[in-house]
């Protein structure tokens, strides 16, 4: 039976986010609503080095949570590892987390172990592997650091002379902040690519509308719900989705993402937590990703997902230096029905930074895209 005790007091249900972006925001207010309190929207906080093992047990020592969820990749796996098998809960399990964390884990997992089909690849550690690897491989390839997201430390290789210049970004621009190691992914030439949301909660396996989803260097900047698709290339993605997911295991939202090309759907990566372009939810349905994220944690059921209409999300991305941002025009912005805005209040931009988000449901995905274009145009950023 599930059971959400008092916050502060002996009964309490502690949840412990490690990490706390705009993702893990969003299940940390869901998790309020349901009597749980986190960083961010709550009763207590820690700030430490996630991949200090030592520091990241001192603070679940310290708060003696009932489930520990890991928010990003950069964090002390090994440690995870650990704290579970002493008897805490980690969301979905500290395997999941422990393999997404690295490329190579989930891609050594779906490929090699459960036999899905992905796009071909190979690991480096040095530069004279990483060349042997691109050649191996064939240009134009995909490089990313194993251990990094959204983007950081990605290249793409189009001729021999980009080799050099990829191979420094992937050391020096990932998220864990020092060398890497990296995978090399033979270019795919799909049609599209989609995040197949996938939830495991205590009745099974739900899965949520196909989103369809346009990056820029890895990092998304737009996507739409649903994503039109043949019912049997859905079934495809579907059949993939829970093979993978079913490996990992736990409760919880998995983003499964997938490329579509023609009559095939292949594994590219999977995130065992909320995923960006699945924001979109915040207005496409009744439960978000952050709300169904929240429920599958606690053991609550998931009895049906309202699916609202067709809907789109567009990352307000700026450029630029400061700790001053101010966001303008937002009268204009939020003047027509079904809309809505999400400013993640970050303190300080540097460099290149997602700052917000806009949604809209319309008639048409393609009438939702075009309202979300038109919505940042009118979003006015001053640094």
């Amino acid at each position: 039976m599930a059971e959400i005790g008092t916050p502060l007091s002996s009964s309490a249900t502690k949840v412990l986010f490690c990490g706390a972006g705009e993702l893990g925001k969003e299940v940390i207010i869901e998790m309020m609503r349901l009597g749980v309190p986190g960083m961010q929207v709550a009763h207590r906080s820690h700030v430490i080095n996630m991949l200090d093992g030592a520091e990241l047990r001192r603070v679940i020592e310290l708060e003696k949570p009932d489930y520990i969820v890991p928010e990003v990749e950069a964090i002390a796996t090994d440690t995870l590892v650990e704290m579970e098998k002493e008897g805490f809960t980690v969301i979905p399990t500290a395997k999941a987390t422990k393999l997404t964390m690295n490329r190579e884990g989930i891609r050594r997992l779906a490929a090699e172990e459960l036999g899905i089909k992905t796009s071909p690849y190979r690991f480096a550690d040095n530069f004279e592997d990483f060349k042997a690897a691109v050649k191996e491989i064939g240009i134009p390839c995909v490089v990313k650091p194993v251990m990094s997201s959204s983007g950081h430390g990605q290249s793409v290789i189009k001729t021999e002379a980009d080799i050099q210049n990829s191979w420094d970004i992937s050391q020096h621009e990932g998220r864990t902040g020092h060398a890497s190691r990296v995978i090399v992914e033979g270019f795919v030439p799909f049609d599209y690519e989609i995040t197949l949301l996938t939830v495991r909660h205590v009745a099974g396996t739900s899965f949520l509308e196909p989103i369809g989803h346009h990056q820029v260097g890895g990092d998304y900047q737009e996507s739409w719900q649903p994503q039109p698709m043949k019912p049997e290339l859905l079934e495809q993605a579907k059949v993939i989705a829970k093979k993978v997911t079913d490996a990992l295991g736990g409760r919880g939202i998995f983003g499964v993402e997938l490329f579509v090309c023609k009559d095939e759907v292949l594994f590219s990566e999977v995130s065992p937590r909320p995923h960006d372009t699945g924001m979109v939810t915040l207005i496409s349905q009744d439960l978000s990703e952050f709300a169904l994220h929240a429920r599958a944690i606690l053991g609550l059921p998931i009895p049906n997902i309202a699916f609202h209409g067709p809907s789109a999300s567009k990352a307000i991305v700026v450029d630029g230096n400061s700790d001053h941002m101010k966001f303008g025009g937002l009268e204009e912005v939020l003047a027509e029905p079904d809309t809505a805005l999400r400013l993640f209040g970050k303190p300080e931009l540097k460099g290149h930074r997602r700052l917000g988000v806009l949604l809209a449901r319309r008639n048409t995905v393609e009438e939702a895209k075009a309202q979300v274009m038109a919505m940042r145009e009118k979003v006015k950023v001053t640094l």
